[in-house]
């Protein structure tokens, strides 16, 4: 739970400070999540974590983008880009575990196996 949490709320928080500061927070948010996912992708196997830890570190492009002032938005923008971060993630999760499962199959793996039994058939 601490993995997702502190992040965003970090995200809550970085809206109340200065820009530089909201792109150092966001970035170090999304780089904790999509490391957290990521490794929970390898040692659990859950659905969601295979696609959302790439996706937190996705979304750090748009936050620099933002932060660097070569799209001017004001705090709406950033607002919009935090429902994004968040709300992307959920319906991430909610998609590809409706879709595959707590612990589902990985589609390539399906690829890999298929072509390999072939090729012993062949053989």
């Amino acid at each position: 739970m601490l993995a997702w949490w502190v992040p965003h709320a970090a995200i809550v928080v970085g809206l109340f400070v200065p820009t530089p500061t909201r792109v150092v927070i966001w970035t170090i948010a999304l780089i904790w999540m999509g490391a957290a996912c990521i490794l929970n992708a390898r040692q659990c196997g859950r659905t969601h974590s295979r696609y959302t830890g790439p996706y937190y570190l996705a979304m750090i492009a748009p936050v620099v983008v933002l932060g660097s002032g070569v799209v001017s938005v004001g705090i709406f923008g950033w607002l919009v880009l935090g429902v994004i971060i968040v709300g992307g993630s959920k319906l991430i999760w909610w998609a590809t575990e409706r879709a595959w499962g707590r612990y589902g199959y990985l589609p390539h793996l399906l690829i890999v196996f298929f072509v390999t039994d072939l090729c012993v058939l062949m053989t």
